[in-house]
């Protein structure tokens, strides 16, 4: 736990100083403009630097790479979302707890689609691998929902089992799912989605119960 909080921080401390950047934090914005109105191809080293009103050479002093600043965008929304599933209170049982996590991906999710794509869907260089990454601690998002289940293991509520995959496959569940349903695989209304991805989420839920 200590371990993996600390990495956490790290992480965090690191991103948080960069962004202090005046500089820095208006490429990163206008790069966010160009993926939610025309997708991760969008963004160019040229492109971005018209935006703000640099020369493509000084983005270079920021963002050694195209890859370095698509991780940039990509980390902000890692930031928001795991902002977002830290608000989620500790009150009630493990199941209400984790339908609330699977909400809140969700909702991100169809509020963001290519920031969505980006950071879970489109290869990128830097971009975390399961297991070594998660098993380090060094998905922010990941974490809050292992500590939930790794909780619910200890409570007796869950059977016991490995902690890390059951976190990714729930993961995978969700991103599946949104994946399939922005793509216009499943002839479903927006409400109508929300259900059935709320009986997924269940299902699978109560599938780990012990």
């Amino acid at each position: 736990m200590v371990h993996r909080f600390n990495v956490y921080n790290v992480y965090f401390k690191v991103y948080t100083v960069h962004m202090r950047d005046s500089s820095a934090a208006k490429i990163a914005f206008a790069s966010k403009r160009l993926l939610d109105k025309e997708g991760a191809e969008a963004i160019t080293m040229r492109r971005v630097a018209h935006a703000v009103g640099l020369t493509a050479m000084a983005i270079y002093r920021h963002y050694h790479d195209r890859d370095a600043l698509l991780n940039a965008v990509a980390d902000e929304g890692f930031r928001e979302l795991a902002e977002r599933l830290a608000r989620v209170q500790p009150e009630g049982d493990c199941e209400r707890r984790l339908m609330k996590l699977g909400e809140i991906y969700l909702n991100h999710a169809l509020e963001n689609p290519r920031l969505f794509e980006l950071m879970f869907l489109k290869p990128r260089i830097g971009a975390r691998r399961f297991p070594e990454d998660f098993t380090a601690g060094a998905s922010p998002t990941a974490n809050v929902m292992a500590d939930l289940v790794r909780e619910g293991m200890k409570a007796g509520y869950f059977r016991q089992d490995n902690v890390w995959e059951i976190v990714f496959e729930i993961g995978a569940l969700s991103h599946g799912l949104i994946m399939l349903y922005l793509g216009g695989r499943l002839g479903l209304t927006p409400s109508r989605f929300r259900s059935f991805y709320r009986r997924s989420f269940r299902r699978y839920i109560h599938g780990i119960r012990k």
